[in-house]
């Protein structure tokens, strides 16, 4: 598509950037941020939001499958558009302190709101802005630009929250703790139904681009992404990276409970690293259309095996903060390069443009399982194994997917120098 960087350019890729993160900004956003303060708010152990985010994906699962080839019909800025909004209406629960139930109810709803409608549009409307020759920037200005919006709603969310605390080292009562976190829930949530009217009027597809939507779904175009090599690599590469980014969640709460931080000063952390996200993602981009993406998606999982290992070791510990955040920083860049790359390789792995919605939903219906899996796994450690125990065993969870997505990514880049399959 948009070879040249024009005015509609630049507010097209401008809308993908916020539309992409703000969607997730209630569901894991603000849980990843505010991890401690969500459970206390809540009342709930890393278990049971585990069984949250399950909810969610078992929701998303079949979204995705469903939602893929409806991207490929519908013009992304009617799917996203209306998904941004009935997102936003679920922060109105989620700011009424719901029981465990309803929170599973409302997970299950941001399910299918962000998934069904949204996800395989947005990756479609990316591939369409890079065209030919930028599918690594395409990807990168939008995850880099995800990280930077995520990372602006942390820094609104804890400026919002330390009204309520004189300095950052104050422990907030339980009723303080509630009353701000709400205020931050009803912001979100505002600023996230604004968008949503936004990109329903404004994220246009140019004329010369609208021949990559779909008269109708068919059963032949879905045989034809089941046989390509590179579909059935992308489930296994998206699976271990995306458990790398589930991981990140428990940042602040390593803060927290490991380094003894303050409850503001975890939340901190956890912005950090979405500024760090922001970084890579623009960086990761540009590296990658001067060469083959898939070079930098091992990088990438080379790079979190290596903080993995940092973190499990036990030698971050109190008193060790340099230390710490070298390795949250060489961590960040492993996993949030993956998380870059592995949609920006669909054209070096021959994905046809127009099959990009129904690609992406068979790929994301294996690729995002740990939806399911990965948050009662982290709570099961956590809440299982107390303290410091708990921790390390996630990181070598972490270790071990990275481990298996870098010999993926390699089989992927050694097949997909050959000639289309």
């Amino acid at each position: 598509m948009q070879s040249k960087y024009n005015s509609q350019s630049i507010i097209y890729i401008i809308l993908l950037i916020l539309a992409g993160e703000a969607v997730f900004i209630l569901p894991f956003v603000l849980a990843r941020v505010f991890r401690a303060t969500v459970l206390d708010v809540f009342q709930i152990t890393n278990t049971e939001i585990g069984y949250c985010f399950s909810i969610y994906g078992l929701v998303a699962l079949g979204s995705y499958l469903v939602g893929g080839p409806l991207a490929d019909k519908y013009q992304p800025r009617k799917l996203m558009g209306i998904a941004l909004i009935l997102t936003a209406l679920g922060g109105l629960v989620y700011a009424d302190n719901p029981s465990l139930n309803t929170l599973k109810i409302l997970y299950g709803f941001w399910g299918f709101t962000t998934i069904f409608l949204f996800w395989a549009a947005m990756i479609k409307a990316t591939r369409v802005w890079g065209g030919a020759t930028n599918q690594g920037k395409a990807f990168g200005f939008l995850d880099g630009g995800r990280g930077l919006v995520g990372a602006l709603f942390g820094v609104l969310g804890i400026i919002i929250f330390s009204l309520f605390v004189k300095d950052s080292h104050t422990e907030l009562t339980p009723i303080q703790q509630t009353e701000a976190f709400n205020q931050v829930v009803y912001t979100s949530s505002i600023i996230v139904a604004i968008i949503g009217v936004i990109v329903f009027f404004f994220l246009k597809i140019d004329r010369e681009d609208e021949s990559v939507i779909r008269e109708k779904i068919t059963i032949d175009a879905i045989k034809t992404v089941l046989k390509l090599p590179a579909v059935w690599l992308l489930m296994i590469i998206i699976l271990c990276a995306y458990v790398g980014y589930k991981i990140t969640d428990v940042f602040s709460l390593y803060a927290r409970e490991v380094m003894n931080y303050s409850e503001v000063d975890a939340a901190k952390t956890g912005t950090f690293l979405l500024f760090i996200r922001s970084v890579v993602g623009v960086v990761i981009g540009f590296l990658a259309d001067r060469s083959r993406a898939s070079i930098y998606l091992c990088i990438g999982f080379a790079l979190s095996v290596i903080g993995a290992i940092l973190f499990a070791s036990g030698i971050l510990e109190e008193g060790t903060t340099p230390l710490f955040f070298l390795a949250i920083i060489v961590t960040a860049i492993g996993v949030y390069a993956a998380r870059v790359l592995y949609f920006a390789v669909m054209k070096e792995g021959h994905i046809p443009l127009t099959l990009t919605g129904t690609a992406v939903g068979i790929i994301s219906f294996i690729g995002y399982t740990p939806d399911i899996f990965a948050g009662p796994l982290i709570g099961y450690l956590l809440d299982g194994m107390p303290g410091k125990e708990g921790h390390h065993a996630v990181f070598w969870t972490l270790a071990g997917f990275s481990i298996v997505g870098l010999i993926t990514s390699i089989i992927f880049f050694k097949i997909s120098s050959k000639k289309p399959f």
